[in-house]
């Protein structure tokens, strides 16, 4: 068996394909007397261990500078040589991505930083703005709208190049086994030279062709509609991105209120083992007291697992780890508050900022200018062609450059009903996609009723979730005080800690449902998360 070559572990690009040399051929190296020669020079750049040793190895070997050893056959090293350069070049072109990837499993990659648990979460806190620009200017579903985008204004550019000339340049070279003379007046005259060279100019250019303008229409109107899916796709990562930052700060909340439920369990437990060991309480209080602590480090590490968790995918949306606390969106929350407008204020130039709806009205006339096209092939067509030719055979008439221009007339006059027959279904689809325009336009209004009913609930739910969390919290706090009195029991007590907890919990996830809501609103009238036009 051949070494395995040493430098392939330092060697980059090259590895891929002499890893599959070294496999492939180490067979025939070792047993065919021609490619003894081959094995030898390859074994000099094995030894030197080096990433520059091998390609110079390679070289001396081509030209024939190995150890003389490796001469058993030297005239078979001239057939040898030529058929190990074009093995090496073929399997490199042809294998491209395997040797790729045998490079890529190689290289270690840079592992991905993580986002931080919310206990280590540290640096400077993450604003609402902040995480909606993030995820507007990195979240691949934007990129790959924007990349639509750009597919969509080249297949405007290429309706475009209709309507401009097409210039073509071609060069021809004939190498003939002799020449061809003829006398003419006693004068001898090359008809065909030994070596002809010869070059055409052809430009053509369409004078009149219905067709074009139909076409170069829909393409423009879809490309205006690509830009407008574009900015709705930018638009409706920024809600997403703003859903899951309301949504991390709520379980981060939840994970708050069941760190303070654990705190007043493991005071509550204090509480009791005093008073068990001062005789004023029996030994049951202490074992309720710490099953309470128990059932609170259970909702703890349950709220801590749903922070983490939540925190993760807003990363994943704002591809970019979140490593810091969140600051919560005050301004918004305040403004989520405030009585809502009134329905017909709402509903007021929300149509025309609503992006996906003016993109379907554009894709609907495009429809409609795809659907003319097959009645622009009644009208015949016109086009211009100049062509220039040069040879270096003058011939017998002497010149060595003529050159023409024609003007050509097309009329299809029948083509068995097949314009007719695209035109109704093109029709169809134009009628098609205005019913479906139709319909997503009347759904505006029903999603700005929806979402302003979604919002008053969502006020009521807050009003009602924060008077009782203050309930609870004024019970907990009288129950406690009961109990080291001696007038409460353990199991008063471990009640009032839940009934707090998840008192809390409702507020919180209230509070922060009534800023889903306001998003649900602004993306109903189309604005974007932060109250703005797009």
């Amino acid at each position: 068996m051949m070494p395995k070559p040493k430098c392939l572990e330092s060697h980059g690009w090259a590895r891929g394909w002499i890893t599959q040399v070294h496999r492939f051929g180490s067979h025939w190296i070792r047993t065919v007397a021609p490619f003894r020669n081959i094995r030898a020079g390859l074994e000099v750049g094995f030894r030197e261990g080096s990433s520059k040793a091998l390609p110079a190895a390679l070289r001396d070997m081509a030209r024939g500078d190995v150890p003389r050893a490796a001469y058993d056959f030297p005239p078979l090293m001239f057939i040898a040589r030529p058929f190990l350069a074009a093995s090496l070049c073929a399997w490199i072109v042809l294998n491209p991505r395997q040797a790729q990837a045998q490079t890529a499993e190689a290289t270690p990659q840079a592992p991905e930083s993580e986002a931080s648990p919310l206990e280590e979460a540290s640096g400077a806190p993450l604003s609402l703005e902040q995480a909606v620009a993030l995820a507007t200017e990195r979240n691949e579903a934007v990129l790959a709208a924007m990349q639509r985008a750009e597919a969509a204004d080249a297949r405007v550019a290429r309706a475009r190049a209709f309507f401009f000339p097409e210039l073509s340049l071609t060069g021809t070279y004939t190498r003939r086994l002799r020449e061809s003379v003829r006398q003419v007046e006693g004068q001898p005259v090359v008809i065909q030279q030994l070596n002809a060279l010869g070059a055409t100019a052809t430009a053509r250019v369409a004078l009149f062709d219905a067709r074009g303008f139909p076409l170069y229409r829909a393409a423009r109107l879809e490309g205006e509609a690509a830009e407008l899916d574009a900015r709705e796709a930018r638009r409706l990562v920024a809600f997403e991105a703003a859903d899951a930052f309301l949504t991390t700060l709520g379980n981060q909340q939840v994970y708050e209120a069941a760190l303070r439920r654990l705190d007043f369990a493991r005071q509550s437990l204090q509480d009791a083992q005093a008073r068990a060991e001062a005789g004023l309480a029996s030994t049951n209080d202490v074992t309720r007291a710490e099953l309470e602590v128990a059932n609170a480090e259970v909702q703890l590490s349950s709220a801590r697992g749903s922070a983490d968790t939540s925190r993760i995918e807003l990363g994943f949306l704002l591809v970019s780890p979140v490593e810091g606390p969140l600051a919560s969106p005050e301004p918004m929350l305040r403004e989520a508050a405030r009585p809502a407008e009134p329905l017909s204020a709402l509903g007021q130039g929300a149509e025309e900022r609503r992006l996906d709806i003016l993109s379907t009205r554009l894709r609907v006339q495009a429809q409609e200018a795809a659907a003319k096209e097959p009645l622009a092939r009644l009208f015949p067509s016109l086009g211009l062609t100049g062509q220039y030719r040069f040879t270096n055979e003058a011939g017998l008439a002497g010149r060595r450059g003529d050159g023409f221009v024609s003007v050509d007339l097309s009329w299809t006059l029948f083509d068995g009903g097949e314009r007719y027959a695209e035109r109704r279904e093109r029709v169809a689809l134009a009628r098609a996609a205005e019913l479906e325009a139709t319909a997503r336009t009347r759904r505006v209004g029903v999603d700005i009723q929806r979402a302003r009913v979604e919002l008053l609930t969502a006020q009521a739910a807050l009003r009602q979730s924060d008077l009782a969390a203050a309930q609870a919290r004024k019970n907990a706090e009288e129950t406690g005080i009961l109990y080291r009195q001696g007038l409460s029991t353990a199991l008063a007590v471990a009640d009032a800690s839940l009934r707090l907890f998840e008192a809390e919990v409702a507020a919180a996830r209230a509070r922060y449902a009534l800023g889903v809501s306001l998003l649900n609103l602004r993306a109903a009238v189309g604005l974007d998360p932060l109250g703005k036009e797009p």
